[in-house]
């Protein structure tokens, strides 16, 4: 069946936030219809249980994926994805700081434009400073490792229409980063402005150690600029120790050699930490070339369940 708009929703210690969210996105009166998609990444609490009793009442059709460990929440979309009927996906977070009412003027406004994908930004937003502070340092190296315009803010509250989702849905590797993805599929992208709320309950599930294998997956997985700097870096090094080299042998032949012991540990000492953040760097592509060819799983779904109003819902493992 073909529907107007699909919502992707991964979920991660929702529960407490989950009955609202949905109860509010099955009020939306979406022309063609619309259904929700809802991915349990392993959470630790009860969340499933709580996506399973809202699909056994829902009055859209739904279906609920539970992932047999936590994988992340690119992995998580990426899944839902692939169950998606719809002619325009939306995902969007589980903790309601992306008001439901503004789905629908997301989804008209993508419409009207025409564009593939279009992004949304806040002219406030309700994170934590240091929260934001990250936020803003990924949107600039993206700026610099991603081909995507100047200034555009990477919302997770972000509408893609069915083409660019097959399009992401093809990626199979276990690193995904979901707007790399959509960056090296179309340039057709919009933007618009919503609303954003504080958040209804808890806090937020990204720590800074998620922010960095966030940003190392954008980083590394869809540019070889960080090989580019090693190299760049080598070269002026190794200018550096040219350098050393002339002054060294000026010192010996015109001067008396001075003991030099504090400055040749400390250019040692350089060059050796240089050497190793290349190595690193060398190691990490190594690293996820190694997992990818061994075919880390992107994610294992446990059990896949699929409702239509007033009908069973229908579990099945993939």
């Amino acid at each position: 069946m073909s529907l107007a708009l699909s919502i992707v929703i991964p979920v991660y210690n929702g529960a407490d936030s989950i009955s609202e969210l949905i109860e509010a996105l099955e009020m939306l009166d979406v022309p063609g219809g619309h259904e929700i998609i809802l991915i349990n990444d392993a959470s630790p609490d009860s969340s499933l249980r709580e996506c399973h009793r809202l699909q056994a009442r829902a009055k859209v059709p739904m279906t609920v994926l539970d992932l047999a460990r936590n994988f992340g929440e690119h992995n998580a979309v990426i899944a839902g994805l692939r169950e998606a009927r719809g002619a325009h996906i939306i995902t969007m977070d589980d903790d309601l700081q992306n008001p439901p009412t503004e789905v629908l003027r997301l989804l008209q406004h993508t419409q009207k434009t025409g564009k593939d994908v279009v992004y949304t930004y806040y002219a406030k937003k309700q994170h934590s400073a240091w929260r934001n502070l990250g936020s803003r340092f990924a949107n600039r190296v993206a700026d610099i490792v991603l081909d995507k315009p100047k200034g555009l803010y990477l919302s997770s509250f972000r509408c893609i229409n069915a083409f660019t989702a097959k399009c992401v849905v093809r990626y199979d590797g276990p690193f995904p980063y979901i707007d790399g993805l959509i960056m090296q599929s179309t340039q057709s992208i919009g933007t618009l402005a919503v609303e954003h709320l504080p958040r209804h309950a808890g806090r937020s599930n990204y720590t800074i150690s998620r922010l960095v294998r966030l940003w190392t997956s954008m980083f590394v997985n869809f540019s070889v600029m960080p090989l580019r700097i090693a190299t760049f870096t080598g070269f002026i090094m190794s200018g550096f120790g040219l350098a050393g080299v002339i002054w060294v042998l000026g010192e010996a032949f015109f001067r008396a050699t001075p003991p030099g012991w504090a400055s040749l540990s400390v250019g040692v000492l350089l060059l050796l930490g240089v050497q190793l953040i290349m190595l690193g760097i060398i190691g990490e592509y190594l690293g996820r070339l190694y997992l990818t060819v061994n075919r880390k799983p992107q994610s294992v779904v446990r059990t896949v369940s699929r409702s239509e109003p007033g009908q069973p819902s229908e579990i099945s493992v993939p």
